[in-house]
């Protein structure tokens, strides 16, 4: 189900998609919100990928698999995390400009590392060819300029661009669970076998990336509203680029399972934190009973 030729093209209408649905304006939050926005950010670069070698260097599992967690890690923010943002009562110009500009920069940090990743738990007794101009310009192909262009057709002919986004993003979204369905078909098998290696990994990279971003917001005073988007932003990864990565870029299917099994757990613990928000919230707007006169 999933061909060398069907999966960047999906992959590239999803982030064309989101260029659509997003306001250019919401880049203007770097200068007007630059305290939430850099939090978000650090935490995206650089969180997220220590938790991602942390977790790697704990668990120990096969090199493909350490190779594919690091490179789930090194993913920007999720095509759906606009959305759960907003079904968190978070900020969604603070989400969707994190997932912006962390898509943009994937263009460099996702090749940077994956190839220290191959080269420190892939290049066991054997030499690895490193694909590191095509992988940059794979990513650059189907993740930044979809990305721009979706942008760009917001300025030239809005009017258009905001009707193909109400088909759009919906259309992205059912993509993107075509995209993990059919990987996991294709690897059930490998799933099977190793649901003890890669299954709570990826759960402790989810809750590890979430709670830290929920403590970093909350020691540097973000309202509720941005520590939600940023927690979102964290939690939620892309995985379809992650997929893509090695199966069409690195051509090694093993290395796109925890790109597969985390796509399942992100929504799971995304769901159950927006419960968990939504109920503090509805807590705290009833508040306790008005005093007797």
């Amino acid at each position: 189900m999933i061909t060398q030729a069907a999966l960047p093209a999906a992959l590239a209408f999803i982030m064309f998609a989101m260029g659509l649905t997003m306001n250019p304006g919401d880049f203007r939050l770097i200068a007007t919100r630059p305290k939430a926005m850099l939090v978000g950010l650090a935490a995206k670069l650089m969180l997220v990928p220590l938790a991602g070698l942390a977790i790697v260097l704990v668990w120990r599992p096969s090199a493909d698999f350490a190779v594919g967690m690091i490179l789930l890690a090194a993913c920007p923010a999720g095509v759906t995390s606009a959305l759960l943002t907003h079904m968190a009562g978070g900020r969604i110009a603070l989400a969707a400009t994190i997932t912006a500009l962390t898509s943009l920069a994937a263009t460099l940090t996702v090749p940077l590392l994956v190839n220290l990743g191959l080269a420190v738990f892939a290049g066991y007794q054997q030499a690895v060819e490193i694909p590191v101009g095509r992988m940059t310009l794979g990513i650059f192909l189907v993740d930044a300029v979809p990305l721009a262009l979706g942008l760009l057709a917001q300025r030239l002919w809005p009017v258009a661009a905001a009707r193909m986004g109400r088909i759009a993003r919906p259309l992205a979204t059912l993509l993107f669970a075509v995209i993990v369905v059919g990987a996991f078909f294709s690897q059930r098998q490998a799933l099977i076998d190793h649901v003890g290696d890669v299954v709570p990994a990826s759960l402790a990279l989810n809750l590890l990336a979430m709670a830290g971003a929920w403590a970093l917001g909350g020691g540097l005073r973000l309202d509720l509203a941005d520590r939600i988007a940023v927690v979102m932003e964290n939690g939620l990864q892309n995985a379809a680029l992650g997929i893509f990565v090695a199966v069409t870029l690195l051509g090694n299917h093993a290395m796109m399972v925890p790109s597969i099994v985390y796509a399942f757990v992100m929504n799971l613990t995304a769901i159950a934190f927006i419960w968990a928000v939504r109920r503090r919230t509805a807590a705290t707007c009833s508040g306790p009973p008005p005093a007797a006169p």
